[in-house]
C-alpha cells in the first residue's frame, strides 16, 4: 500500500470512527469460538482491531493483547473500552501491509474484516505474509473477508475506474449519521481468498462460509490458518 493510500484509508476511518462504533457492538460467534480456545498465557494480536469489539474478547481471555489499526480515532475508542481491566494491552497505530510487530512473537492473530480494505492484490498478499511472519511456529490466525456473492453487492462490484483496479474492487459509502464517506473494499470470491492465503505460505486448517447479514448468499468467508 502506497503512502497515499495509507493516508487516504486513515482519514476515511477516522472520519467515521464514532458512527462506526455505534453499529459494531456484538462480536461474531465464529470469533467468540476461536478466542475461547486460546490459552491464558497466549500473546494475541487483533490486526485491524477497529473499535475493539473482538479485541475485548481477547482481553478477557489472554494476559497479553495487541490491538493494531490504521485509525487513531478507532484505537482511542478501543482503548476506552478496556480501561481498568488488569491485562497488558498494547495499542499500535500502523499499516497492515507492514505490521510493526516483531517476528515469531504471537501465539494467535485475529484479522477480521480488514484485509478486504487493502487496495491491490500484491498488498493483500503481503499483509498475509506479515501475519505469517509475526506468528510463532504453529501459531494460528482467524482471517475473514467479505464475499462478492452477497446480494447487496452482486451486481455492483468493479465500479472503480483506473488502471490499478481489479475485479471485485468497489467503493462503499458510509452514510450513517448523515455522513457520506467513501470506503475502499475488495470483495472476494472463494477461490481467490484461498489462493491468496496459500500464496503467503499459511496453511488452511478450516474454511467456512457465513451469512451474517445476508439471507440467501454467503457474505463472509472465514479461514483458520496455521504457520508451520
Amino acid at each position: 500500500m502506497t503512502e497515499y493510500h495509507f493516508k487516504e484509508s486513515e482519514e476515511t476511518w477516522n472520519a467515521i470512527a464514532e458512527s462506526f462504533d455505534a453499529t459494531r457492538g456484538k462480536p461474531w460467534k465464529v470469533v467468540v469460538d476461536f478466542v475461547s480456545a486460546l490459552s491464558v498465557s497466549d500473546v494475541v494480536a487483533d490486526i485491524g482491531c477497529g473499535n475493539g469489539r473482538h479485541l475485548i474478547l481477547c482481553v478477557d481471555k489472554c494476559k497479553t493483547v495487541i490491538g493494531l489499526d490504521i485509525s487513531k480515532s478507532l484505537l482511542k475508542i478501543a482503548k476506552s473500552k478496556i480501561k481498568g481491566r488488569k491485562v497488558r494491552v498494547v495499542f499500535i497505530h500502523g499499516n497492515l501491509v507492514n505490521i510493526p510487530i516483531r517476528g515469531s512473537s504471537l501465539d494467535s492473530v485475529l484479522y477480521i474484516a480488514a484485509l478486504h480494505n487493502i487496495k491491490g492484490r500484491t498488498n493483500r498478499i503481503q499483509s498475509l505474509n506479515e501475519v505469517k511472519r509475526i506468528l510463532k511456529n504453529d501459531g494460528r490466525a482467524l482471517i475473514s473477508v467479505w464475499s462478492r456473492e452477497q446480494e447487496r453487492f452482486r451486481d455492483c462490484f468493479n465500479h472503480i475506474s483506473g488502471n490499478d483496479c481489479e475485479p471485485g474492487d468497489i467503493v462503499i459509502y458510509w452514510r450513517q449519521n448523515k455522513l457520506n464517506v467513501p470506503r475502499f473494499y475488495h470483495l472476494y470470491i472463494k477461490e481467490e481468498f484461498i489462493e491468496d492465503i496459500e500464496q503467503s505460505g499459511l496453511k488452511i486448517e478450516q474454511f467456512s462460509e457465513a451469512k451474517i447479514r445476508s439471507k440467501k448468499y454467503t457474505d463472509n468467508y472465514f479461514a483458520v490458518v496455521r504457520k508451520g
